[in-house]
């Protein structure tokens, strides 16, 4: 499976180099599936093609993920010859998904069609015979207008007309499955409904084959039983499109047409036309339609569906901009950077589809459970029928074929197939809503089992870029004069800090001055004549070098090293200026993600390779458990390591190149969207928003996912184990308590509804901000 076939030992490298270089993964959308049996014969059908390496089928989905170097027709003719049919599915964009919606509601409208015209049939059937049985004037009536024997030659019509028009679905795919001695949940209501119906044939025209006292016809069980699967195939039906409607979503955000120049004119443009380096105009309220660098014009944009943040953001020439973000009041000019599946909505789309696809550990013993579950039905019903035929009360064969019909049609495999694919698909859609990516569907189940969360500081606890924090002047000086003189002496320097100067003086508006007779006084600090005014700027014992005393920002120096800030000071023409310090400033989101985490129960432990002082004082300000600073990457891989054995499971939280090593050896990986390709590449989870607050809403979501997921398998097995002996006539014996096959065919169809219904409780899981996650976490699941 695409998303999983990158172990942990090759995280580190980009996914398209892991591995066997020939090696492709393939999506397969498969039809005819209707439980998780069928499930696990199409993937045994894929797996078994040579040169397959992995293949994983969902049926939520209705796909197959297959990685290997077997070719399309071969995986294409295999899964036909299980039984099913087959197409390849094309990569993510609006052309594609229009395509797949079409053919969804073409399905739809075909059942409501079938449930419609087998309703219209049944209900006759079902008045004729259960009205007869269970209201006296019913009966009179029948009795003294058609007779019972007209009644059942009607019945007879109705119900074959049931059978053959609206049931035929489950008797073109049951019978051949059967046959190949592989049965299905169509097989199941085939050899249900064929055998009350066969029976209820020989007894309305050869009642001289039954033994006496036995002839009674069940057209209403076999009539009813396909009107009320196809009842619950048809709610399964529009509940699956819900469960996708993430998908539809992020799709919907694909701009159709853009407006290109060329040759001197605008022209509307197909997006599938747009190439790399075309200028596009975007005109106010309109989508972005490709990735692009702003290279005319300035506006705010929405980027709300990229990061969750809803906040425009400023974008002047220059600016990064992302194709699906809506444009405000401004018009701008961008010039194409990536385009198709290229572009940074392509790449989401394509990591919510892998993850929605993907299997969690959970599953695997599901699939061990179902791979058998519908021959043991199978033999269960004979089992049934045998012993009602030898120990059952008279009439012994009317109670034995309506027992093994009802074990037949009440048992749901249907349910156990959908527990867990479509609660991943939920849970992946609303959290993709939310900016958090799952780009590996098992770090849905692992997430949820962290102890543990180490984080990196640069650009994850911090901005990740130096800015002017502080700057205090001295008596009978002012900002607005000291700021552009440091910033002149500074500007002949590349060092993070000094660019971070000259940057807060352009942002306060002022004009940096030309410099003369520059000098670098070597571990002290940097001199330099602006027009006639000297200059220094140093340590503090460069002031005491030139006679000056610093003690009058002693005050302001102890808690600037109080908060891990190196102070730095300013003199002008001699006399001690200003005290100042540049920093990593906390990004405002990171002490409220800090109180999440700690709410849900996690330690936090930070991993840098900053120096001690300044990582500590951090770290006491947001209330960071655990620091562990001044490490290089094998450091922080040694750390995790350690964390891992005294904890537990461990999460990891990075941004860097340099973090790629920490984010494979953790449980689960978590890079922030802001940072570099490889660390998102090494990562499980992707932050879009870029902070910290992503984190707590991932883990609580993961909780949340996993509780409906359990709550689906235990109602799907609880539901299998309780009913299928009730309808085998257990309670009978001490309590005369049988089930009709027609109350067994509503409870089966109920119950894949129920489990769907359940999953789609996950749509309304809301963030987990501080002060409240756990609530949050309880209530979704």
């Amino acid at each position: 499976m695409s998303n999983t076939s990158i172990g942990k030992s090759d995280m580190s490298m980009p996914a398209s180099i892991a591995g066997d270089a020939r090696a492709s993964t393939i999506d397969l959308s498969v039809e005819g599936m209707t439980c998780a049996s069928c499930v696990g014969r199409v993937e045994r059908a894929l797996a078994a093609v040579p040169g397959v390496a992995e293949a994983a089928v969902n049926l939520a989905t209705e796909r197959a993920t297959v990685r290997g170097v077997a070719p399309v027709d071969a995986l294409l003719a295999a899964v036909d010859k299980a039984g099913y049919d087959a197409r390849l599915v094309e990569s993510a964009g609006q052309g594609a998904d229009d395509e797949a919606t079409a053919r969804k509601d073409a399905e739809r409208a075909e059942l409501r069609r079938d449930l419609l015209v087998a309703a219209a049939l049944a209900l006759p059937v079902f008045v004729l015979e259960m009205g007869s049985h269970m209201v006296p004037a019913m009966h009179h009536w029948v009795m003294d207008t058609i007779g019972m024997q007209r009644s059942w030659y009607l019945q007879f019509v109705l119900t074959t007309l049931v059978l053959l028009f609206p049931g035929r679905r489950f008797y073109t795919a049951g019978i051949p499955a059967l046959l190949r001695l592989a049965p299905d949940m169509n097989s199941l209501v085939a050899v249900g409904t064929l055998a009350a119906y066969a029976y209820s044939v020989v007894a309305t025209f050869a009642p001289g084959l039954l033994p006496a006292g036995t002839v009674n016809v069940y057209y209403e069980a076999a009539a009813v039983i396909v009107a009320l699967i196809l009842l619950g195939r048809f709610m399964e039906a529009r509940a699956k499109g819900r469960t996708s409607e993430a998908i539809k979503r992020l799709v919907g955000l694909q701009a159709r047409v853009a407006h290109v120049q060329r040759d001197g004119q605008v022209v509307d443009v197909p997006i599938g036309e747009v190439a790399v380096g075309d200028r596009i105009e975007v005109r106010p309220g309109e989508r972005v339609p490709v990735d692009g660098e702003l290279v005319e014009g300035q506006s705010y944009v929405d980027e709300s569906m990229i990061t969750g943040e809803p906040i425009p953001v400023e974008k002047t020439r220059g600016s990064e901009i992302v194709g699906g973000t809506v444009n405000q009041q401004g018009a701008f000019t961008l010039r194409a950077t990536a385009v198709g599946g290229q572009t940074v909505l392509a790449q989401i789309i394509r990591l919510v589809e892998q993850a929605q696809g993907s299997k969690l550990p959970i599953q695997a013993v599901v699939d061990r459970v179902t791979l058998w579950f519908v021959p043991a039905v199978m033999a269960a019903a004979l089992l049934t029928f045998l012993v009602w035929l030898v120990f059952g009360p008279s009439p012994a064969l009317g109670f034995a074929l309506v027992n093994a019909v009802a074990v037949l049609i009440i048992a749901c495999p249907c349910a156990m197939g959908l527990a867990t694919p479509t609660s991943i698909m939920v849970g992946t859609g609303r959290g993709a809503e939310m900016g958090v990516l799952f780009r590996k569907g098992e770090a849905l189940q692992l997430l949820k089992d962290a102890r543990v969360v180490a984080v990196d500081k640069t650009g994850t606890l911090t901005e990740g870029r130096p800015t002017l924090t502080d700057l205090e002047v001295a008596p009978g000086f002012e900002r607005a004069g000291v700021l552009p003189l440091v910033a002149a002496v500074e500007s002949r320097s590349e060092h993070p800090i000094a660019r971070a100067i000259v940057e807060a003086a352009r942002q306060d508006g002022a004009i940096v001055p030309a410099l003369d007779d520059f000098e670098s006084v070597t571990g002290m600090g940097v001199r330099a004549a602006v027009g006639d005014v000297r200059v220094e700027v140093g340590a503090d014992r460069f002031m005491r070098s030139l006679g000056l005393d610093v003690e009058g920002f002693a005050a302001t120096a102890e808690r600037l090293g109080g908060e891990g800030k190196s102070p730095l000071y300013a003199a002008v023409d001699g006399r001690l200026a200003a005290i100042l310090a540049v920093a990593d400033p906390i990004k405002p989101s990171t002490p409220a993600a800090i109180d999440a985490l700690h709410r849900l129960g996690l330690k936090v432990a930070m991993i840098t390779g900053d120096n001690r002082r300044t990582a500590q004082a951090i770290a006491e300000r947001l209330g960071i458990d655990e620091v562990v600073a001044e490490v290089l990457p094998d450091g922080k891989v040694e750390t995790i390591r350690r964390l891992q054995a005294e904890h537990g499971r461990a999460a990891f939280v990075g941004d860097g190149i340099n973090d790629a090593p920490a984010l494979a050896a953790a449980d689960v990986g978590l890079a922030i969207g802001t940072g570099t390709d490889i660390a998102m590449e090494a990562a499980d989870v992707v932050l879009m928003s870029g902070n910290l607050e992503g984190v707590p809403n991932a883990i609580a979501l993961s909780r949340a996912t996993i509780g409906n997921i359990r709550q689906n398998l235990f109602w799907a097995f609880a539901y299998n184990t309780a009913l299928i002996p009730v309808a085998a006539g257990v309670l009978y014996p001490a309590f005369g308590v049988l089930l009709s096959p027609v109350f067994a065919a509503g409870a089966m169809a109920m119950s894949g509804v129920f489990v769907l219904g359940n999953a789609l409780r996950l749509r309304r899981f809301r963030p987990a901000g501080a002060g409240e996650a756990n609530a949050t976490g309880r209530r979704a699941s």
